[in-house]
């Protein structure tokens, strides 16, 4: 939820973590906020690791030379590159169904969902449906099975911040410089996912 709110509405800032009353007393709203507590959770953990640190500071090193006539900024780059090859490794070796994750968000009840969003004050929930209706429509992280793909959605990311971002050469070396790096962690990405799982039940979150 917290994700496709952001992509939904780019001001869309949510807080129902600080109005949690808004949403306790109805067991299917406080569902979803303990969803959005676990993902805010998840990602503070992932973006204070050590595995963050590091992988984000080598995939920077090798795209350094492949940004130096374009405005994207390296770590920018390497912190979206880094968590787009996490999802397309999770995908490619099947740690997790990507058709699964739409069928089960396709079930969702709609009604539960704006009602959460109303009691977050978002106003007009339209474009919030929207978004979500085409999220699912497209499947596109189905796409996610090739690493030309990862670069492809790279670019359009960095096209909405700059104009241009990258020529065809370097959109070539960005996947081949993308395919290095997923080949230097592929044996050792699924540390951080234990880590953060540990972390996440020690939390009891």
């Amino acid at each position: 939820m917290p994700d496709l709110v952001k992509n939904a509405q780019k001001d869309g800032n949510l807080f129902p973590l600080k109005s949690q009353e808004l949403f306790q007393a109805d067991p299917l709203q406080n569902s979803i906020l303990r969803g959005w507590e676990r993902h805010i959770l998840a990602d503070n953990i992932f973006h204070s690791s050590d595995f963050f640190k590091l992988q984000t500071g080598s995939l920077k090193q090798l795209l350094l030379p492949v940004l130096s006539t374009s405005p994207v900024k390296p770590f920018f780059l390497a912190h979206i590159g880094l968590e787009l090859i996490l999802d397309h490794l999770l995908y490619i070796n099947r740690i997790v169904d990507v058709n699964k994750f739409y069928d089960h968000l396709a079930q969702t009840d709609k009604r539960v969902i704006g009602t959460f969003l109303e009691n977050c004050l978002i106003g007009d929930s339209e474009l919030f449906f929207r978004f979500f209706d085409e999220f699912l429509s497209s499947r596109y992280l189905l796409s996610y099975n090739k690493i030309e793909n990862i670069t492809y959605a790279l670019n359009r990311i960095c096209m909405r911040l700059w104009n241009n971002p990258f020529n065809d050469y370097q959109l070539q070396q960005l996947t081949e410089r993308l395919a290095i790096f997923k080949s230097g962690i592929e044996n050792n990405y699924l540390d951080i996912f234990n880590e953060m799982e540990f972390t996440l039940n020690t939390n009891g979150v």
